[in-house]
């Protein structure tokens, strides 16, 4: 009832992204139904979405940014690596230099195979030598589904697996490089266990990594079953049809976007907390294309630092998802986040900076990446927009907060990761947020009756840092005081910035309160000022206490 496959129907187009968005969103449901650590069940820390046979981004369910964009690219990487998939297969990495974003962010990817009877499009692969199985041809690939989630344990120096002070990617935890995790519909789950237990740093939760994979596949399976049925429903031809015209349209209104933003080099640089640089250039040009007036624009980072002897680095495919991320906000429609975004837009990175380490097939000697993915990912946006001009900085950190314990003989280890809000930056028309997350994570806070139940913490205060936003015209949101009490002991580490920077104003608003971190002893009732990253055993009754920054104003105060 769709027309052919190269009509495009404007009612047609939003039905089909809606049905697109909501298998993705189905995926997600399934996800925290089926999965078992806190971390996926209740902080919804986690992303799934829909892609083509060629591994572009067709629609996500609005999850966490950081995943989104780098998801593409972890699996075009799968289909470089294993182009002769077969049906029945599901894969498994968290490889940061394969498209993963850090180790503990574990992605499983399901190839969506045709079903008899289904007309065959033209196979994308090549069979190689290195790769001496051929595609099935009875059976086309035609999509892919995929699911990251972030696991709150799988090994490295520090429970937790965000180690303050990795120096490199073995020290942050198990790496799993495209791992066959069901073939011939069986799982291979005692291989995957003897996986999770290997290393000089195994995971501390092996019974928890494979009840959330166990989830990730569910809910892969439950976007394989709609796609499919799509498919059954549609055809393929108008199916594949509408995932081009999607991506398409969203190139459009980037296009359309771009056109706002004044022609010329728009220049910014920030720096993270121990100093190194991130500098970006974005040249934007109005052209005609196919007789239609739009935009192109290259994001430049020359003289950003060099790599950086602990974990800031962050990989090309954090970057991809800082940038998609950017511009979607400059579209001012509800569009799904997908490759057409990126179409006009190209990314410059030099080599061998912070934001493009080297990779290396030893882990021993990858650079460290943990920190790069959840604090550099969140300097990278506030350069963008601030080279842009949109916005005055948000909190610019995503206070990464990690407790556990190692195994022992007679107990288990385990390991509580949580991502706590701060203050948005305010604008040229509006306020900044109070306690919220921003930009590349969007997850919940552990609600404080499950925290306290499931964890040896009591929960003592959770409350706005008043005072804490940038004051202008428009004031930036203030940040939050959380404090933790520990009922036994713990190994705690913190990994934050904007602690020796404050988040910046625009238009001569003022900068965001910069966030601290506290620890006051039972023993002596001191309070110690700690670092924004820092690794140490707290005893019980010791008190953790977080102050997140504010965002910057925008405008001067009448």
């Amino acid at each position: 009832h769709c027309g052919p496959p190269s009509a495009v129907d404007a009612i047609q187009l939003e039905l089909f992204n809606n049905h697109f968005a909501s298998i993705a969103e189905q995926m997600g449901a399934t996800l925290q139904k089926t999965a078992l650590s806190t971390n996926v069940k209740e902080r919804l820390d986690f992303s799934c979405a829909i892609f083509t046979a060629q591994g572009d981004l067709v629609v996500n369910a609005p999850h966490i940014p950081v995943h989104l964009g780098a998801m593409s690219e972890c699996v075009k990487r799968l289909i470089e690596d294993i182009p002769d998939m077969r049906p029945g297969e599901v894969y498994l990495t968290n490889d940061p230099f394969r498209g993963g974003s850090h180790l503990p962010d574990v992605t499983v990817v399901t190839p969506v195979f045709a079903e008899e009877g289904t007309p065959s499009p033209v196979h994308p692969f090549t069979p190689s030598p290195s790769h001496p199985r051929t595609p099935s041809p009875l059976h086309p690939l035609l999509f892919f589904t995929a699911s990251r989630a972030h696991h709150a344990e799988i090994g490295g120096i520090t429970p937790g697996s965000v180690p303050p002070f990795s120096k490199c990617l073995a020290e942050e935890g198990v790496l799993i490089r495209h791992f066959r995790l069901v073939q011939h519909e069986r799982s291979s789950e005692d291989e995957l266990r003897r996986l999770l237990n290997s290393g000089a740093y195994p995971s501390r939760s092996v019974n928890e990594n494979v009840a959330d994979i166990n989830a990730q596949v569910a809910a892969n399976q439950v976007g394989v079953a709609g796609l499919l049925a799509m498919v059954e429903r549609y055809g393929l031809d108008v199916v594949r049809a509408y995932m081009g015209h999607i991506q398409r349209a969203a190139e459009y209104k980037m296009r359309a976007a771009l056109l706002k933003i004044p022609e010329g080099e728009h220049r910014f640089t920030d720096s993270l907390d121990d100093g190194s640089p991130i500098a970006v250039t974005i040249t934007v040009r109005h052209v005609d294309r196919e007789g239609k007036r739009g935009g192109e624009a290259a994001v430049d980072f020359t003289g950003t630092g060099p790599v950086i002897a602990g974990n800031l680095n962050a990989n090309s495919a954090i970057v991809s998802s800082a940038v998609i991320y950017c511009f979607r906000c400059l579209i001012d429609e509800q569009i799904p986040l997908n490759a057409g975004i990126l179409a006009p837009i190209e990314i410059r990175l030099p080599r061998d900076c912070l934001l493009n380490p080297p990779a290396d097939p030893d882990p021993t000697r990858c650079p460290a990446v943990v920190g790069g993915n959840v604090e550099t990912s969140q300097r990278v946006v506030d350069c963008i927009f601030g080279a842009l001009g949109v916005a005055a900085a948000s909190q610019g950190t995503m206070n990464n907060f990690i407790f556990g314990r190692s195994v022992t003989a007679d107990r288990p280890g385990f390991g509580y990761y949580e991502t706590i809000c701060g203050g948005s930056g305010a604008g040229p028309t509006w306020d900044g947020a109070d306690a919220v997350h921003t930009h590349m994570t969007n997850t919940r806070l552990t609600d404080p009756e499950v925290l306290e139940d499931r964890y040896p913490v009591r929960l003592r205060r959770f409350e706005i840092r008043r005072g804490s936003g940038g004051a202008g015209k428009h004031k930036g949101g203030d940040g939050i005081i959380r404090e933790i009490e520990f009922i036994e002991p713990a190994e705690v580490s913190l990994l934050t910035s904007r602690r020796t920077t404050r988040p910046y104003g625009l238009a001569d608003g003022q900068p965001g309160a910069p966030g601290r971190n506290l620890l006051i002893s039972r023993v002596t009732g001191q309070t110690e000022e700690l670092p924004g990253a820092v690794h140490l055993r707290v005893e019980a009754g010791d008190v953790l206490r977080i102050e997140t920054p504010g965002g910057g104003g925008w405008g001067t105060t009448t």
